[in-house]
């Protein structure tokens, strides 16, 4: 086997890659926003640094003839004080553009967060290693890392020499809140935002954060520097569910945002996608909370009270006026933004037949439906990431 040396080359959908004790960790944030992250004095900081560091769209690339591969790292598993650690992540083998194969590794460090303080312990773990043999031939082999588990990569071996694909494809910058990132989604290359940038032949660079779509001024910054073909922004279920704001701080917090990125991106193509159904905060504003079943799963409900929405407090269907209002407001003079309602989605027809297993988040039949819907919208002949 031939050790490869991982370079930024060889990897998609990172920001930035942070040299550690144990290896190379992708960041889906940049070193100024995770320096600001830290500076919070609030428990979400835990929150929002676990999911930029977990690579939800991050794959190494490769041009070769490869038939054997193996990768080391040491994983992070997650889990809350209280509450089972999250099952396995995956690892996706794809050669051009099939999924051939997947597997998962084993060792590795454990992370528990506690959800009130935001503190977390940390226990050490040994390197795994993850192998896929009998690869298929061809000309584009790629490993996507799993999204639920932060990776520090240790070393590549491949059983012939092996180089970075070429960068010949548009870029994709999207930013959406856990559906993005790809909670219950089945693996790392069938979220949502990957089927769709497949369908679209883009290269995804992720910027789904777990519970922290939250119009933070880090994330726009973040976008505005990336370079991107096009970019959309997915946002409204964790303005309610964290009860983060009041709908008079809404559209200027929105139009911000959006002044952000247009400060370096004036004429990227951009859609601003409103959340998709979700009936627990449809009428019902947040915070949200969790309960347990009797087997231990996770489901969760709105705790607001809908009578509080016309002093300000937010639902979904607040936030999907006040983002058609910004962006009608903001169209004469940007016709490359665009406005899509999120239940074009996933709406009460599809609640019907896929319900979100537990209320908040969809299940991979719908996060495939997602992906699809998207790309017909986003890549179709006449939609918003068309290429000139």
């Amino acid at each position: 086997m031939i050790t490869t040396e991982i370079t930024p080359e060889l990897l998609r959908g990172a920001l930035e890659l942070e040299r550690t004790p144990d290896g190379l960790l992708p960041h889906r944030l940049p070193a100024r926003a995770r320096a600001q992250v830290n500076s919070m004095q609030h428990a979400d900081r835990g929150q929002i640094a676990m999911a930029e560091a977990q690579p939800s769209g991050v794959r190494l690339v490769l041009r070769g003839p490869v038939r054997a591969l193996e990768l080391d790292t040491v994983r992070t598993r997650v889990g809350y004080r209280g509450l089972p650690l999250r099952p396995d992540g995956v690892y996706d083998l794809r050669v051009d553009g099939r999924l051939v194969a997947q597997a998962g590794t084993t060792g590795g460090k454990v992370l528990r967060l506690d959800p009130t303080t935001g503190e977390t312990e940390t226990e050490p773990g040994p390197v795994g290693t993850v192998r896929f043999d009998d690869v298929p031939a061809g000309e584009r082999v790629e490993v996507w890392l799993p999204h639920t588990e932060v990776t520090e990569l240790v070393a590549l071996r491949t059983d012939v020499p092996v180089a970075a694909a070429p960068a010949d494809r548009r870029v994709w910058v999207h930013h959406g809140s856990s559906i993005s990132h790809g909670s219950n989604a089945a693996s790392p290359s069938t979220t949502w935002p990957a089927l769709a940038a497949a369908a679209g032949g883009v290269d995804l660079v992720n910027l789904g954060f777990g519970g922290s779509a939250l119009l933070d001024p880090f994330t726009a910054r973040a976008i505005r520097d990336a370079p991107a073909d096009v970019i959309s922004i997915k946002m409204g279920i964790n303005l309610v569910n964290a009860d983060l704001m009041r709908r008079r701080a809404l559209g200027p917090a929105v139009h911000g945002f959006l002044d952000t990125i247009r400060e370096a991106r004036p004429t990227t193509p951009l859609v601003l996608v409103s959340p998709i159904l979700c009936p627990i905060h449809e009428d019902t504003p947040g915070p949200g909370a969790v309960d347990l079943t009797e087997d231990g799963t996770m489901v969760f409900r709105a705790t607001g009270d809908p009578a509080d929405v016309p002093a300000g407090r937010l639902t979904l269907r607040v936030v999907r006026e006040e983002l058609a209002r910004v962006v009608a407001q903001r169209a004469p003079g940007d016709p490359n933004l665009h406005h899509l309602d999120g239940r074009e989605l996933y709406g009460e027809a599809d609640a019907a037949t896929l319900p979100l297993p537990d209320r908040l988040h969809p299940d991979a039949a719908t996060h495939r439906l997602v992906g699809e819907r998207f790309a017909e919208y986003a890549f179709a002949a006449d939609g918003p990431f068309t290429a000139p």
